[in-house]
């Protein structure tokens, strides 16, 4: 095994596991809380709803539809200065969690506000027609019926987070995929690629299962 594997530091590899969850949680946890107001927002003041507002709703749309638009490795780039100015650093974990949000937000909010147009309209209106207020709607119509597709809209981005923080090792982030590129693609270290891939891809397929799981528990179907 360890001729195989010869250039791979196993507590390294354990170091960098740690840091890509510390980013992948704390970045899906501030995904969660921003994108899901967005993404309600976005729903409310749509056509025939109770914020219903043309201007409001272009302009949250312009907002996400720029946002999901730049690629993130520019995004990482572009957003430094920001970053640093936030929180003091733009290495590390605490350096890459700013962009991470910023790219999966948006991305997050598109996915709540499908989830919500899908529930039933005779579900609103009949909410509605009972003199609801549109903090009741929300949290006792709108968002119950719709959480099973919020959970997976959440399961679906903290997969494509993943992807996120192994860029993010380009400019420094830590993580498994600052291990990849610095040993395994600048070096040539074809076993530490793979052992970062491996784990990545364990990674995805847990996320995958495990939202999977809930969608289902939820699910009144």
């Amino acid at each position: 095994m360890n001729g195989w594997f010869a250039n791979v530091d196993w507590s390294e590899i354990g170091q960098a596991c740690l840091d890509t969850l510390a980013m992948l949680g704390g970045s899906l946890l501030l995904t969660v809380l921003f994108g899901l107001p967005l993404g309600i927002a976005l729903f409310l003041t749509g056509p025939r709803q109770v914020w219903a507002n043309r201007a409001t709703n272009g302009l949250l749309a312009l907002v996400v539809n720029l946002l999901r638009s730049v690629p993130f490795i520019i995004l990482l780039i572009v957003m430094i200065p920001f970053t640093v100015l936030l929180v003091g650093t733009s290495l590390g974990i605490l350096g890459a969690i700013p962009p991470l949000v910023a790219g999966a937000a948006p991305f997050f909010a598109r996915l709540v506000e499908t989830s919500l147009r899908e529930v039933d309209r005779n579900t609103v209106e009949a909410v509605q027609a009972m003199g609801a207020t549109t903090r009741d709607l929300v949290f006792r119509a709108l968002l119950p019926e719709a959480l099973p597709g919020i959970i997976a809209a959440a399961t679906v981005t903290a997969v494509a987070l993943v992807s996120f923080t192994a860029m993010a090792g380009v400019v420094g982030a830590g993580g498994l995929g600052d291990l990849a590129i610095r040993f395994g693609y600048q070096r040539f270290q074809t076993d530490v690629m793979l052992v970062t891939v491996v784990l990545l891809l364990v990674l995805v397929q847990f996320l995958q299962m495990a939202g999977d799981r809930l969608v289902r528990h939820f699910s009144r179907r």
